[in-house]
């Protein structure tokens, strides 16, 4: 138990005297220059990313998180999709060569995760084949959508820390789960020294070197959550289903317009609402309380009615889809307005 707070300590404490370094450095840096798409007004570093993984990897590989096949489940294709997006945030890199990398990413956790399951052994192979596929293809989205969800200040920052602080205090719920328990808080912890810079207004933001291994983290270690046993599948889709509801539905509609869903726009929920007047501020506090709801009722539900989280999270779409209802009749109210219509 003297892990857990010990191992947050470091992990913030790295993070902080990283962002100290950053800041000194911040001329040298990769700057996210604002177009046509962006929601800021001036360049803005985007390296917060760095200062995350430095305080969060040594307790990850001194306290590893409970995963099929160990560091070699998820470490390398952490590694793997830190380095494509770290390329990308200095130098443009093709679509075809991330998504690659991303599929091949996801592919590698995924497989360990299957190798990790307990499957029956006259099922055969092809329920194993059809699993593994459709969790790369959810750690692919996930690590995707967490990057399409960083564009206004504090979002993804307050995402991760309430999120990865409801995986840690998941595992401390559950006694062979007080293992993973460090590392995930560690993630949490590591975040906190960032969210100083990148409250609105930010001075740095995460950069695709933060947000898209951040979101693979998030899928990966709530699938392995779910094969050791430490919690239900509807525990991390409740727990992070602010992002994923935000995203999934605006790449659906996308795809139903037919427009090049890869492409940088402003038509999520969330920058949308921030348009519309509440701004960077405004945003972040409607999203905190639908992030710190969500992760209350989850860790509710798992400690005293686990049976009742399938309801939980029915009842927390509901809500969102209700706030987005609202936002979509005011988005369009207001674009006709300005059209003269």
């Amino acid at each position: 138990m003297i892990a857990v707070p010990i191992a947050a300590a470091w992990a913030f404490a790295l993070s902080a005297a990283a962002i100290v370094l950053l800041r000194r450095a911040r001329a040298d840096l990769p700057s996210d220059v604002p177009n046509a798409r962006s929601l800021h007004e001036r360049p803005v570093p985007r390296a917060g990313g760095y200062a995350i993984w430095i305080g969060f990897l040594p307790v990850a590989v001194a306290l590893p998180p409970a995963f099929p096949g160990g560091l070699l489940g998820w470490l390398p294709p952490w590694l793997a999709l830190a380095a494509v997006s770290g390329r990308d945030d200095v130098h443009e890199v093709a679509i075809g060569t991330r998504l690659a990398v991303h599929a091949v990413a996801a592919a590698w956790a995924a497989v360990a995760l299957v190798a990790g399951t307990s499957l029956p052994a006259e099922a055969g192979w092809v329920p194993a084949l059809l699993l593994a596929a459709g969790l790369a293809l959810g750690f692919a989205w996930c690590a995707n959508l967490y990057n399409f969800m960083d564009g206004t200040d504090g979002l993804a920052g307050t995402m991760t820390a309430i999120g990865f602080t409801a995986y840690g205090c998941a595992g401390l719920l559950d006694g062979d789960g007080m293992r993973s328990a460090p590392a995930l808080l560690a993630v949490a912890a590591a975040c906190l020294p960032f969210l100083c810079v990148n409250f609105p207004r930010a001075s740095m933001f995460l950069g695709d070197v933060g947000a898209v291994p951040l979101g693979f983290l998030a899928a990966a270690f709530g699938a392995a959550g779910v094969v050791d046993g430490r919690w239900p599948a509807w525990f991390p889709l409740l727990v992070f289903l602010p992002f994923a509801a935000d995203a999934t539905l605006t790449l659906l509609a996308r795809l139903r317009r037919r427009e090049r869903w890869w492409e940088g726009h402003r038509v999520h929920y969330y920058q949308r609402l921030a348009q519309m007047g509440a701004g960077h501020r405004g945003t972040l506090a409607a999203y905190a309380a639908l992030m710190a709801g969500m992760a209350a009722s989850a860790l509710a539900c798992l400690a005293f009615a686990p049976a009742t989280g399938w309801w939980a999270l029915a009842v927390w779409t509901l809500v969102v889809v209700m706030l987005f209802a609202t936002i979509d009749y005011h988005w369009r109210k207001k674009t006709n307005i300005r059209l003269g219509r």
